[in-house]
């Protein structure tokens, strides 16, 4: 008898994951070379989510990447521009919540340092623009094993499907599969902390401002989405949050005015209540055999600074230049070297912010009065220096950095 005939497809770079990240990854490749044979995997089918509430801060610097791939105009309809911030630093009991440092102005002239958007419109403005590129599609499907060999990996999946690809891109998030299977190891700890997430409608105008309430139990933001919404980014300890979720909504929105301060007057709930562990998580290497780890596959960091999605499209950023450039030159896409340049553009900045955001959230997340007093004296200090403060939100906005994509321009 015949035996079957395996279905393999060959690439050129396969994207496992195909959320924010490898989405953008993908389209930005495939822009800059036509020709290069990319394939988008993922476990679930490869479509815009229908619940996700969830919406991210972008920097400048990544307002600029979609810019140069040309969504941006089809998310600027659904974004708000974060044209200030106003950090405050308080006991949980306290009726107010005083006003020590604000961040206010452009970065650059008529630029805020960033937009808030919705995730599902960052997918939904990705996808349509990769309608018209050829991408191998291969979802839902799980990959069951990967073997890297001299000129490409070969990456079986439990359909029995097999992809021979010269490069493997680790897009699938903070419990990567892919990392894990090439034995990449993680280093990092766990906050005891748990980031609530949701969507909310206030009485007042937030006039595009964010608000982050530094509280003991951890930071507690909200962020202004069009028209009086704002998401709302709490992070809170993990002991706390299912007594916390098992509120009543109506219960649940006073505890939420109450947290603010009702900086934002009454509030009332639009979307589904999350919660997601939060932990500080490192990868070891951001590459391997014939692979390379971007976003959440990569480093996840505390949401404090709101950077875990602006770290991820630097990622793509940094990895689509490097690969444009060996193809270019004719390298091979999977080799050391070219994996190595990645590595290098994206290990120190990605360890300072890691180291940033860690210090932040111990420095703020307790109650303890010598530390308040000594931590708002600091406060106050920067709010009066303000080359600090214009040094701070330009690296936050990426506005300085030398990536082509992140000044706007095609790879």
């Amino acid at each position: 008898m015949a035996r079957a005939k395996a279905n393999i497809t060959k690439l050129d770079i396969l994207i496992v994951g195909a959320g924010p990240a490898g989405l953008t990854l993908a389209l930005a490749l495939k822009q800059a070379m036509p020709d290069l044979r990319v394939g988008l995997n993922d476990v679930r089918k490869i479509e815009v989510p229908k619940e996700d509430g969830r919406a991210s801060a972008l920097a400048l610097g990544v307002t600029s990447v979609f810019e140069a791939l040309g969504v941006w105009a089809d998310m600027l309809p659904a974004a708000s521009p974060i044209d200030g911030m106003h950090i405050t630093d308080s006991s949980d009991k306290d009726l107010t919540r005083p006003l020590f440092l604000r961040f206010e102005g452009d970065v650059q002239p008529g630029r805020p340092f960033a937009h808030m958007v919705p995730n599902k419109t960052t997918i939904n403005a990705l996808m349509s623009k990769l309608d018209g590129f050829e991408i191998s599609k291969i979802a839902p499907d799980k990959i069951r094993s990967i073997e890297a060999g001299a000129a490409y990996s070969t990456v079986m999946f439990e359909s029995g499907h097999q992809v021979q690809a010269g490069l493997v891109v680790a897009a699938d998030g903070a419990r990567s599969m892919v990392r894990q299977m090439a034995g990449i190891e993680t280093t990092g700890h766990d906050y005891g902390q748990s980031g609530i997430v949701t969507t909310i409608e206030h009485e007042l105008d937030h006039k595009n401002v964010a608000y982050e309430h530094f509280l003991p139990n951890g930071p507690f933001a909200s962020l202004p989405l069009p028209k009086r919404r704002s998401s709302l980014v709490w992070s809170e300890k993990t002991t706390l949050v299912q007594e916390i979720l098992a509120l009543p909504e109506d219960k649940l929105a006073r505890e939420i005015e109450r947290k603010m301060g009702s900086s934002l007057g009454k509030v009332k709930i639009l979307a589904p209540v999350q919660a997601f562990p939060l932990r500080l998580q490192i990868a070891k290497n951001f590459v391997g055999d014939r692979l390379a780890l971007i976003g959440d596959a990569a480093h996840v960091v505390h949401p404090i600074a709101g950077q875990g999605m602006n770290l991820g499209l630097k990622d793509v950023a940094a990895l689509a230049e490097v690969l444009v450039e060996a193809l270019r030159h004719g390298e091979d896409l999977g080799g050391v070297d070219v994996l190595d340049r990645y590595q290098k553009l994206r290990r120190l900045d990605t360890g300072l912010m890691a180291l940033a955001t860690d210090a932040l959230n111990i420095l703020f997340s307790n109650d303890q009065p010598l530390v308040r007093v000594v931590r708002d004296v600091g406060l106050g200090l920067v709010d009066r220096a303000p080359f600090l403060k214009k040094a701070f939100i330009g690296h936050a906005a990426a506005a300085n950095d030398d990536l082509r994509l992140l000044k706007g321009l095609p790879l």
